[in-house]
């Protein structure tokens, strides 16, 4: 394993000096460390399923998710079939990639929509869109006053099925061509964001715990639950998305204040992030601290801070120097030890390393910049 400046970050070594950080250049060298890392990951993935081996339905839309980022950031089609592969072989799992969970909607959503905005093919927009419908129909007043069900049994609210909620919303109405449709989504939207913010799911150290207690048929309390690492993620994606759409700054304050809350309160003395239920997380937690940082550089890009790109530069550095296997598998405690890969703990080391690449790459960030307006092609995938 070749020994890094960038894992330098991570080890604090004092022999680290000027000219050696002026002739790095941590974008391309995490790029390399993610073009490593993908290629491990797609050991796991089944062309006949369209999914991730040693993983779940909802951590395998991640795993496309980041694919996508990473063929972004690299400007590579190389993985691009698997696009297309999965989109097809995936629904005889679940037609529409609709299924019992909003939550698990939401991800294949988002999903979607990241590979929209990489190939401009009008279909994975659309897709979102369908799944969007089947998410809103979720929504209920009568229990909390508002938000969405976690599941169509219709027995809790809680911040993830909500947050994702917010974030394909507010994805689709950057997105979409039509002024009706747009106006749809920017509504739910911020009708969405308005109960959250009101629910009581952010406590009193700023971060968000896992759901709601109903104690009244429309009155509920925060449950007090674990603060995942996910859940103080997707939140700043949406309002990252939301602010874009209403050009308000206000809301890009919220995003600050929650990553901020997470960086201070879920990382080590060194910077790295945890989740509570290390080193056994399942098929689930090992990908919540990826998404994470996923939405970390969302924010971003468009409202930049120092310690943003120096948290994700330490994380991956840390997982690439203490938490790989011999065959560029990384594991699920990115402080290390390696203990074993899967395609979760796989697709959200990607997700740190991705996020630290991108944070480096030279750009003037704008804040509400306008996402692209692209005429739907038929550009193959």
């Amino acid at each position: 394993m070749t020994f890094s400046v960038a894992a330098a970050l991570v080890l604090a070594m004092p022999l680290v000096c000027a000219a050696q950080a002026i002739t790095t250049n941590p974008s391309r060298e995490f790029q390399e460390h993610a073009s490593v890392g993908v290629r491990a990951l797609q050991t796991w993935y089944s062309k006949t399923t369209g999914l991730y081996e040693t993983t779940g339905w909802w951590n395998s839309a991640n795993a496309i998710t980041v694919l996508d980022n990473y063929m972004e950031l690299s400007h590579s089609k190389e993985y691009r079939p698997i696009l297309d592969n999965t989109f097809s072989m995936a629904q005889h799992t679940n037609k529409d990639f609709l299924n019992k969970f909003y939550d698990d909607e939401g991800w294949w959503a988002l999903a979607w929509i990241s590979t929209y905005d990489l190939t401009k093919n009008p279909k994975y927009l659309s897709m979102a869109e369908v799944i969007f419908k089947d998410m809103a129909a979720g929504w209920s007043d009568d229990v909390c006053g508002g938000g969405i069900w976690w599941s169509k049994d219709r027995q809790y609210k809680n911040a993830i099925a909500n947050e994702l909620f917010l974030s394909v919303a507010a994805h689709l109405a950057n997105r979409v061509a039509d002024p009706e449709d747009k106006a749809q989504y920017l509504s739910w939207a911020k009708r969405e964001w308005q109960w959250f913010n009101e629910s009581g799911m952010i406590n009193a150290q700023g971060l968000i715990n896992d759901g709601l207690i109903s104690k009244r048929p429309r009155a509920c309390v925060n449950n007090g639950q674990t603060t995942w690492s996910y859940n103080q993620g997707v939140i700043l994606g949406g309002l990252t998305e939301l602010a874009t759409a209403e050009k308000d700054s206000a809301l890009l304050d919220v995003a600050h204040s929650i990553a901020d809350a997470a960086l201070h309160q879920l990382t080590d003395t060194r910077g790295i992030l945890h989740d509570e239920c290390e080193p056994n997380c399942g098929k689930d937690g090992v990908q919540f601290k990826g998404i994470f940082l996923r939405n970390l550089a969302e924010l971003e890009v468009v409202s930049p801070r120092p310690e943003y790109k120096i948290f994700a530069e330490k994380n991956a550095a840390s997982i690439w120097l203490n938490s790989q296997g011999d065959h560029h598998q990384l594991g699920q405690v990115w402080s290390g030890p390696f203990d074993a890969g899967s395609a979760g703990s796989q697709s959200a080391a990607l997700d740190a390393m991705v996020a630290a690449a991108q944070m480096n790459r030279p750009q003037t960030p704008e804040a509400f910049q306008e996402h692209p307006k692209v005429p739907p092609s038929n550009e193959d995938d």
